[in-house]
């Protein structure tokens, strides 16, 4: 399948800003530290909320399922998923990132993020 082409062109005034952040952030789920990070990107994007982006190396994959689920955003790409697991808690689909962004966000490359009401933030969000 051919890589879908971003919306920039037709959407100049369009902006996906990343903000690289030392606020430090961590998630729980379960009782468990899932990801604990002082290198944040926080997204800010037209039209909405800020969303917190973790670098890979800082986040416990060893709770992480990659699913087949994918989404489309015209403005940062495809995104993959995964299912969190601790215990007997599961949230699947929780958990997301770009792995090929497109080049205006490139920088997404490798963080992942999660949905901000599934899990829960130190600080919140």
């Amino acid at each position: 399948m051919a890589r879908r082409e971003s919306l920039y062109h037709k959407f100049p005034d369009y902006r996906v800003d990343l903000d690289p952040s030392t606020t430090r952030v961590r998630v729980r789920f379960g009782g468990e530290v899932v990801a604990d990070s002082d290198r944040t990107l926080v997204v800010r994007e037209t039209k909405h909320k800020p969303v917190v982006y973790f670098p890979r190396e800082d986040v416990r994959f060893d709770l992480l399922e990659p699913t087949s689920h994918t989404t489309f955003c015209p403005f940062k790409g495809e995104a993959s998923y995964w299912t969190l697991r601790v215990g007997d808690r599961v949230e699947e689909n929780v958990i997301w990132s770009y792995d090929d962004p497109f080049d205006e966000v490139a920088a997404l490359k490798d963080y992942v993020s999660f949905y901000a009401d599934r899990v829960d933030w130190d600080p919140r969000f």
